[in-house]
Protein backbone atom coordinates (compact mmCIF):
# COMPACT_ATOMS: atom_id res chain seq x y z
CA UNK A 1 0.00 0.00 0.00
CA UNK A 2 1.42 3.34 -1.09
CA UNK A 3 1.71 5.94 1.68
CA UNK A 4 1.30 9.68 1.09
CA UNK A 5 3.97 12.03 2.32
CA UNK A 6 2.21 14.78 4.26
CA UNK A 7 5.33 16.67 5.24
CA UNK A 8 4.70 19.26 2.55
CA UNK A 9 2.01 20.71 4.84
CA UNK A 10 4.84 21.90 7.06
CA UNK A 11 5.61 24.50 4.39
CA UNK A 12 2.13 25.95 4.88
CA UNK A 13 2.48 26.13 8.66
CA UNK A 14 4.30 29.52 8.74
CA UNK A 15 1.54 31.02 6.58
CA UNK A 16 -1.15 29.65 8.89
CA UNK A 17 0.64 31.06 11.91
CA UNK A 18 0.96 34.50 10.29
CA UNK A 19 -2.72 34.50 9.31
CA UNK A 20 -3.72 33.43 12.80
CA UNK A 21 -1.69 36.21 14.37
CA UNK A 22 -2.66 38.99 11.95
CA UNK A 23 -6.30 38.08 11.24
CA UNK A 24 -7.88 35.54 13.55
CA UNK A 25 -6.71 36.98 16.87
CA UNK A 26 -7.88 40.54 16.07
CA UNK A 27 -11.16 39.07 14.81
CA UNK A 28 -11.69 37.25 18.09
CA UNK A 29 -10.96 40.48 19.96
CA UNK A 30 -13.60 42.28 17.91
CA UNK A 31 -16.11 39.50 18.59
CA UNK A 32 -15.35 39.81 22.31
CA UNK A 33 -15.88 43.59 22.28
CA UNK A 34 -19.12 43.27 20.28
CA UNK A 35 -20.92 41.46 23.11
CA UNK A 36 -19.60 43.55 26.01
CA UNK A 37 -19.95 47.09 27.30
CA UNK A 38 -16.43 48.39 27.84
CA UNK A 39 -16.78 50.68 30.86
CA UNK A 40 -13.05 50.90 31.59
CA UNK A 41 -9.95 48.83 30.83
CA UNK A 42 -10.77 46.68 33.86
CA UNK A 43 -14.60 46.81 33.83
CA UNK A 44 -16.68 45.02 31.24
CA UNK A 45 -20.35 44.04 31.24
CA UNK A 46 -21.73 41.30 29.02
CA UNK A 47 -24.62 42.70 26.92
CA UNK A 48 -25.17 39.92 24.38
CA UNK A 49 -26.72 41.10 21.10
CA UNK A 50 -27.62 44.58 22.37
CA UNK A 51 -24.97 46.37 20.32
CA UNK A 52 -25.96 44.54 17.14
CA UNK A 53 -29.60 45.54 17.62
CA UNK A 54 -28.59 49.13 18.34
CA UNK A 55 -26.37 49.37 15.28
CA UNK A 56 -28.88 47.80 12.90
CA UNK A 57 -31.55 50.30 14.01
CA UNK A 58 -29.24 53.30 13.49
CA UNK A 59 -30.58 55.51 10.64
CA UNK A 60 -27.07 56.86 10.03
CA UNK A 61 -25.97 53.31 9.22
CA UNK A 62 -28.83 52.91 6.77
CA UNK A 63 -27.86 56.13 5.02
CA UNK A 64 -24.18 55.15 4.88
CA UNK A 65 -25.11 51.73 3.51
CA UNK A 66 -27.23 53.16 0.70
CA UNK A 67 -24.50 55.65 -0.21
CA UNK A 68 -21.97 52.81 -0.19
CA UNK A 69 -24.11 50.57 -2.40
CA UNK A 70 -24.69 53.40 -4.87
CA UNK A 71 -21.01 54.27 -4.94
CA UNK A 72 -19.89 50.65 -5.45
CA UNK A 73 -22.47 50.12 -8.21
CA UNK A 74 -21.27 53.29 -9.97
CA UNK A 75 -17.64 52.19 -9.61
CA UNK A 76 -18.31 48.83 -11.25
CA UNK A 77 -20.57 50.30 -13.95
CA UNK A 78 -17.88 52.80 -14.99
CA UNK A 79 -14.55 51.14 -14.34
CA UNK A 80 -15.19 47.69 -15.83
CA UNK A 81 -16.32 48.88 -19.31
CA UNK A 82 -13.76 51.70 -19.26
CA UNK A 83 -10.96 49.31 -18.29
CA UNK A 84 -11.94 46.95 -21.12
CA UNK A 85 -11.96 49.85 -23.58
CA UNK A 86 -8.55 51.11 -22.47
CA UNK A 87 -7.09 47.58 -22.74
CA UNK A 88 -8.47 47.29 -26.28
CA UNK A 89 -6.72 50.52 -27.30
CA UNK A 90 -3.34 49.65 -25.81
CA UNK A 91 -0.54 48.57 -28.20
CA UNK A 92 0.03 44.84 -28.23
CA UNK A 93 3.81 44.77 -28.70
CA UNK A 94 6.86 46.99 -28.97
CA UNK A 95 8.18 49.88 -26.93
CA UNK A 96 4.83 51.64 -27.10
CA UNK A 97 3.29 48.75 -25.19
CA UNK A 98 5.94 48.96 -22.46
CA UNK A 99 5.59 52.74 -22.18
CA UNK A 100 1.80 52.50 -22.01
CA UNK A 101 1.97 49.89 -19.25
CA UNK A 102 4.32 52.05 -17.18
CA UNK A 103 2.21 55.19 -17.59
CA UNK A 104 -1.00 53.31 -16.88
CA UNK A 105 0.38 51.81 -13.67
CA UNK A 106 1.56 55.13 -12.24
CA UNK A 107 -1.73 56.05 -10.45
CA UNK A 108 -1.65 52.67 -8.70
CA UNK A 109 1.73 53.53 -7.14
CA UNK A 110 0.51 56.73 -5.50
CA UNK A 111 -0.39 56.37 -1.78
CA UNK A 112 -4.08 56.76 -1.01
CA UNK A 113 -3.65 59.84 1.18
CA UNK A 114 -1.62 61.52 -1.58
CA UNK A 115 -4.39 60.72 -4.07
CA UNK A 116 -6.86 62.54 -1.84
CA UNK A 117 -4.52 65.52 -1.54
CA UNK A 118 -3.96 65.66 -5.31
CA UNK A 119 -7.68 65.77 -6.00
CA UNK A 120 -8.26 68.21 -3.17
CA UNK A 121 -5.96 70.68 -4.93
CA UNK A 122 -7.12 69.68 -8.42
CA UNK A 123 -10.78 70.37 -7.57
CA UNK A 124 -10.34 73.76 -5.90
CA UNK A 125 -11.89 76.58 -7.88
CA UNK A 126 -9.12 79.07 -7.07
CA UNK A 127 -5.96 77.06 -7.85
CA UNK A 128 -7.24 73.71 -9.12
CA UNK A 129 -7.52 72.95 -12.84
CA UNK A 130 -10.84 71.11 -12.61
CA UNK A 131 -12.56 73.62 -10.34
CA UNK A 132 -11.19 76.62 -12.27
CA UNK A 133 -12.25 75.27 -15.69
CA UNK A 134 -15.75 74.38 -14.52
CA UNK A 135 -16.15 77.79 -12.91
CA UNK A 136 -14.97 79.55 -16.07
CA UNK A 137 -17.66 77.67 -18.05
CA UNK A 138 -20.30 79.00 -15.67
CA UNK A 139 -20.83 75.76 -13.76
CA UNK A 140 -21.54 76.25 -10.07
CA UNK A 141 -19.06 73.67 -8.81
CA UNK A 142 -17.98 73.49 -5.17
CA UNK A 143 -17.24 70.08 -3.70
CA UNK A 144 -16.95 71.51 -0.18
CA UNK A 145 -20.49 72.93 -0.19
CA UNK A 146 -22.56 70.89 -2.65
CA UNK A 147 -23.34 67.26 -1.85
CA UNK A 148 -23.66 66.13 -5.47
CA UNK A 149 -20.38 67.81 -6.45
CA UNK A 150 -18.58 66.12 -3.55
CA UNK A 151 -20.01 62.69 -4.39
CA UNK A 152 -19.19 62.98 -8.09
CA UNK A 153 -15.67 64.22 -7.29
CA UNK A 154 -15.00 61.22 -5.06
CA UNK A 155 -16.31 58.94 -7.81
CA UNK A 156 -14.09 60.57 -10.45
CA UNK A 157 -11.10 60.29 -8.10
CA UNK A 158 -11.72 56.57 -7.63
CA UNK A 159 -12.16 56.06 -11.39
CA UNK A 160 -8.86 57.81 -12.06
CA UNK A 161 -7.07 55.87 -9.35
CA UNK A 162 -8.32 52.32 -9.97
CA UNK A 163 -9.39 52.03 -13.61
CA UNK A 164 -5.74 51.26 -14.55
CA UNK A 165 -5.94 48.10 -12.42
CA UNK A 166 -8.94 46.87 -14.42
CA UNK A 167 -7.23 47.85 -17.68
CA UNK A 168 -4.04 45.97 -16.77
CA UNK A 169 -6.00 42.83 -15.88
CA UNK A 170 -7.97 43.01 -19.13
CA UNK A 171 -4.78 43.65 -21.08
CA UNK A 172 -3.23 40.50 -19.59
CA UNK A 173 -6.35 38.54 -20.53
CA UNK A 174 -6.25 39.83 -24.11
CA UNK A 175 -2.58 39.02 -24.54
CA UNK A 176 -3.21 35.45 -23.33
CA UNK A 177 -5.64 34.70 -26.20
CA UNK A 178 -3.92 32.51 -28.84
CA UNK A 179 -3.57 34.14 -32.26
CA UNK A 180 -5.27 31.13 -33.85
CA UNK A 181 -8.65 32.46 -32.72
CA UNK A 182 -8.09 35.76 -34.50
CA UNK A 183 -6.90 33.98 -37.64
CA UNK A 184 -10.06 31.85 -37.70
CA UNK A 185 -12.17 34.99 -37.21
CA UNK A 186 -10.46 36.72 -40.14
CA UNK A 187 -11.04 33.68 -42.35
CA UNK A 188 -14.73 33.66 -41.41
CA UNK A 189 -15.00 37.41 -42.05
CA UNK A 190 -16.10 38.19 -38.48
CA UNK A 191 -16.68 41.83 -37.58
CA UNK A 192 -14.75 43.58 -34.82
CA UNK A 193 -17.78 43.40 -32.54
CA UNK A 194 -18.18 39.67 -33.25
CA UNK A 195 -14.51 39.09 -32.36
CA UNK A 196 -14.98 40.93 -29.08
CA UNK A 197 -18.31 39.25 -28.28
CA UNK A 198 -17.44 35.66 -29.08
CA UNK A 199 -13.65 35.50 -28.61
CA UNK A 200 -12.22 38.21 -26.39
CA UNK A 201 -15.02 38.62 -23.85
CA UNK A 202 -15.37 34.87 -23.09
CA UNK A 203 -11.59 34.51 -22.81
CA UNK A 204 -11.40 37.49 -20.45
CA UNK A 205 -14.16 36.22 -18.20
CA UNK A 206 -11.71 34.90 -15.61
CA UNK A 207 -9.77 38.16 -15.25
CA UNK A 208 -13.00 40.16 -15.34
CA UNK A 209 -14.29 38.12 -12.41
CA UNK A 210 -11.12 38.97 -10.49
CA UNK A 211 -11.43 42.65 -11.45
CA UNK A 212 -15.08 42.85 -10.37
CA UNK A 213 -14.43 41.19 -7.02
CA UNK A 214 -11.35 43.30 -6.30
CA UNK A 215 -13.08 46.54 -7.18
CA UNK A 216 -16.20 45.61 -5.23
CA UNK A 217 -14.19 44.86 -2.09
CA UNK A 218 -11.95 47.91 -2.51
CA UNK A 219 -14.87 50.27 -3.13
CA UNK A 220 -16.64 48.96 -0.03
CA UNK A 221 -13.54 49.64 2.05
CA UNK A 222 -12.73 53.08 0.66
CA UNK A 223 -11.74 55.46 3.43
CA UNK A 224 -8.53 57.45 3.03
CA UNK A 225 -9.24 59.22 -0.26
CA UNK A 226 -12.69 60.66 0.60
CA UNK A 227 -11.54 61.40 4.16
CA UNK A 228 -8.68 63.55 2.87
CA UNK A 229 -10.75 65.11 0.08
CA UNK A 230 -14.06 65.88 1.80
CA UNK A 231 -13.82 64.56 5.37
CA UNK A 232 -17.09 62.72 4.76
CA UNK A 233 -18.97 65.92 3.95
CA UNK A 234 -20.56 68.18 3.15
CA UNK A 235 -22.97 66.87 5.75
CA UNK A 236 -22.91 63.10 5.28
CA UNK A 237 -22.76 63.13 1.47
CA UNK A 238 -19.52 61.13 1.27
CA UNK A 239 -19.71 59.36 4.62
CA UNK A 240 -19.46 55.74 3.56
CA UNK A 241 -19.46 52.66 5.78
CA UNK A 242 -15.77 52.94 6.61
CA UNK A 243 -16.15 56.55 7.78
CA UNK A 244 -19.20 55.58 9.82
CA UNK A 245 -17.20 52.83 11.52
CA UNK A 246 -14.29 55.17 12.22
CA UNK A 247 -16.60 57.76 13.76
CA UNK A 248 -18.02 55.10 16.06
CA UNK A 249 -14.69 53.63 17.10
CA UNK A 250 -12.40 56.68 17.18
CA UNK A 251 -14.62 59.76 17.22
CA UNK A 252 -17.15 58.57 19.81
CA UNK A 253 -14.99 55.79 21.30
CA UNK A 254 -17.99 53.42 21.36
CA UNK A 255 -15.95 50.24 21.15
CA UNK A 256 -18.90 47.91 21.65
CA UNK A 257 -21.13 49.30 18.87
CA UNK A 258 -18.07 49.79 16.63
CA UNK A 259 -17.04 46.15 17.09
CA UNK A 260 -20.60 44.99 16.38
CA UNK A 261 -20.79 47.11 13.25
CA UNK A 262 -17.37 45.95 12.04
CA UNK A 263 -18.67 42.37 12.09
CA UNK A 264 -21.81 43.44 10.24
CA UNK A 265 -19.58 45.33 7.80
CA UNK A 266 -17.48 42.21 7.23
CA UNK A 267 -20.57 40.06 6.65
CA UNK A 268 -22.00 42.56 4.16
CA UNK A 269 -18.82 42.50 2.06
CA UNK A 270 -18.59 38.70 2.33
CA UNK A 271 -22.23 38.25 1.31
CA UNK A 272 -22.02 40.60 -1.65
CA UNK A 273 -18.83 38.97 -2.93
CA UNK A 274 -20.36 35.52 -2.49
CA UNK A 275 -23.52 36.45 -4.39
CA UNK A 276 -21.61 38.22 -7.16
CA UNK A 277 -19.11 35.38 -7.53
CA UNK A 278 -21.81 32.73 -7.80
CA UNK A 279 -23.79 34.86 -10.25
CA UNK A 280 -20.76 35.24 -12.51
CA UNK A 281 -20.01 31.53 -12.24
CA UNK A 282 -23.57 30.72 -13.34
CA UNK A 283 -23.21 33.00 -16.34
CA UNK A 284 -19.91 31.34 -17.18
CA UNK A 285 -21.49 27.88 -16.95
CA UNK A 286 -24.38 28.90 -19.22
CA UNK A 287 -21.94 30.25 -21.82
CA UNK A 288 -19.94 27.02 -21.77
CA UNK A 289 -23.00 24.81 -22.24
CA UNK A 290 -24.25 26.76 -25.25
Amino acid sequence: MKTTNQRAWLLVLPVLLCVSFSALLPLMTVVNYSVQDIISPTQKVFVGMEWFQSVLRDPDLHGALWRQLLFSAAVLAIQIPLGIGVAQLMPATGWRSSLTLVLLAMPLLIPWNVVGTIWQIFSREDIGLLGHVLTRFGIDYNYTAHSVDAWVTVLLMDVWHWTPLVALLCYAGLRAIPDAYYQAARIDGASRWAVFRFIELPKMRGVLMIAVLLRLMDSFMIYTEPFVLTGGGPGNATTFLSQYLTQKAVGQFDLGPAAAFSLVYFLIILLLCFVLYNYMKQIDAKEVTR
